[in-house]
């Protein structure tokens, strides 16, 4: 593990990366369970994904804030993690056709779809707990963690540090999960290819119980009933001094009250911050004021979107590409379609110690900063290098359509990779933004707000399909540019809409960065 990071923080990012073979061990080769063995069409194969990736995604929204407020980290990742569990196991019994279970087509996708959305409630809680409760670890040996702290408006390096690895752990564990269990799902069976992810999800919870010596548990300071009565009636005031167009005003209380959360952990001299928290939660001010943090990142979360709709593509309309392009190495031997999605991963893997050793020095140069990028930046350039995977998609598969014999998969393979290079920069980027933009109470809601990107993402990627394949059907084809035989749909044309929707996307987030002063 790198040079930085202590025992703790190591630990629960292997069980992130464990967390991650299994969840990607399910979903990465989702749509091709739908639709070879549920027998749905591409389209609706391509949005049942979508819109259970869009709900995995945004239920930390509701799971967070009771993270930071009600529960203890630790115990809600030991019980989050067993209802993962449940799901995962739930998910191996449908697939293993046992003589107790229903073999109705409606029955059976009620059991499919029961056991996907209990691992989503079970993901919802553990992921953003997990990530946050690790970063804790981390911020012990890391004073420069506390927002009083001077650092030029700069993250530490220590956390950016951390979330470097973090995310290097977690695409080791999703590297295993696309390409080992697509093969074993394609090849040995889909009761087998769910099953080992469930045991995969139990040894994790083994071993982060093996690890308890090891972490240190922060106090959770509880709100009680009264306090969110109080916030009730906080929140009728503000609405109606709204109305009565009083905006200005509010926003001057909304400034100061947020000027006040903050200075106790940079003012001793005021009282302790301690103190000062629990007034506040007596108060009933807290949920308001997660609506006041939450609000002025909401520009930077809405120009993310379009990122996050390419971001589903590998699982879904690349690997129906795939599943109709030459495969074979040998005679014997064929890639798994859902398996070219390591290539994503492979290459972050690959080139992400590379980020440090020769992007940063290099840019360094014209931008005379320690950290050679800030967050922004780094995060716009993710988002341009998506646009031209994009373009490059389109080109390929324009390509595909127009050769009379089928395209080898490999060409696939540039699309893949500068995805896996825009996620460098992109998503550790989102991951960090989120995580300092918040005061250090609500960093499970940071959290919950990267993925709710990849969440709301997902539901816009369904609203999509479902206006293109309004717009472009027809009676010869039923789905228009996503009909089920790949020789007439045209997913090239999907994919220019993409990157043009992505670009518009790219060059408002460029403007409104030349605005924005972080508070981190």
């Amino acid at each position: 593990m790198a040079r930085g990071l202590n025992k703790p923080c190591a630990i629960l990012i292997v069980i992130g990366g464990m967390e991650r073979f299994a969840f990607k061990g399910v979903a990465s080769n989702l749509v091709t369970y739908l639709t070879d063995v549920v027998k749905m069409s591409n389209s609706a194969a391509a949005k049942a994904v979508n819109s259970w990736s869009g709900i995995t995604s945004m239920l930390p929204l509701l799971t967070a804030p009771l993270a930071d407020s009600y529960w203890d980290r630790y115990i809600t990742i030991v019980a989050s993690s067993s209802l993962y569990i449940v799901g995962l196991v739930a998910l191996t019994s449908t697939a293993m056709d046992l003589p107790w279970i229903s073999s109705t087509k409606t029955t059976s996708f009620a059991s499919l779809s029961w056991s996907l959305y209990l691992i989503s409630l079970g993901s919802a809680a553990y992921n953003p707990s997990l990530q946050a409760f690790a970063a804790e670890q981390q911020e012990e040996v890391d004073d420069a963690g506390l927002p009083c702290t001077k650092n030029n408006g700069q993250s530490p390096p220590k956390k950016t540090l951390f979330f470097q690895w973090w995310y290097f752990g977690i695409c080791c564990g999703s590297l295993l999960g696309t390409s080992m269990m697509s093969y074993i799902q394609d090849t040995i069976g889909w009761g087998v290819g769910f099953a080992i992810p469930a045991i995969a999800m139990i040894i994790s919870l083994v071993f982060f119980l093996c690890g308890n010596k090891f972490y240190t548990r922060k106090k959770i300071h509880a709100l009680d009933l009264k306090s969110l009565g109080n916030l009730v009636q906080t929140l009728r005031e503000k609405v109606s001094q709204l109305f009565k167009g009083n905006a200005t005003m509010m926003n001057r209380v909304v400034v100061d009250e947020l000027e006040l959360e903050e200075r106790p952990l940079c003012s001793p001299e005021d009282g302790s911050s301690k103190d000062i928290i629990e007034e506040s939660d007596q108060e009933g001010i807290y949920l308001l004021q997660i609506a006041k943090v939450v609000l002025p990142l909401l520009p930077v979360w809405t120009m993310l979107l379009m990122f996050a709709v390419i971001f589903q593509q590998p699982i879904t309309f690349f690997t129906k590409q795939g599943m109709v392009m030459k495969r074979n190495i040998g005679s014997h031997f064929k890639i798994p379609p859902a398996a070219l999605q390591s290539a994503i991963t492979v290459s972050i893997i690959l080139l992400m110690p590379l980020y440090d050793k020769l992007f940063i020095p290099f840019i360094r140069i014209f931008t005379r900063s320690e950290k050679g990028i800030n967050v922004m930046q780094r995060m716009g350039v993710g988002m341009f290098l998506s646009v031209i995977a994009m373009i490059i998609a389109a080109l390929t598969e324009r390509k595909r359509l127009t050769m009379n014999t089928p395209l080898n998969i490999f060409c696939l393979l540039p699309q893949y990779i500068l995805l896996g290079i825009s996620d460098i920069f992109t998503v550790v980027g989102m991951q960090e933004f989120f995580y300092s933009e918040v005061p250090i109470r609500m960093r499970t809601m940071g959290i919950a707000l990267y993925t709710s990107v990849f969440g709301v993402g997902s539901f816009v990627s369904v609203l999509l399909i479902s206006s293109v394949e309004y717009f472009t059907s027809s009676s010869e084809s039923e789905h228009g540019w996503f009909a089920d035989d790949m020789k007439v749909a045209r997913l090239d044309n999907y994919y220019w809409l993409l990157s043009v929707l992505s670009a518009v996307s790219f060059v408002s987030f460029v403007i409104f960065c030349r605005f924005y002063t972080s508070r981190s």
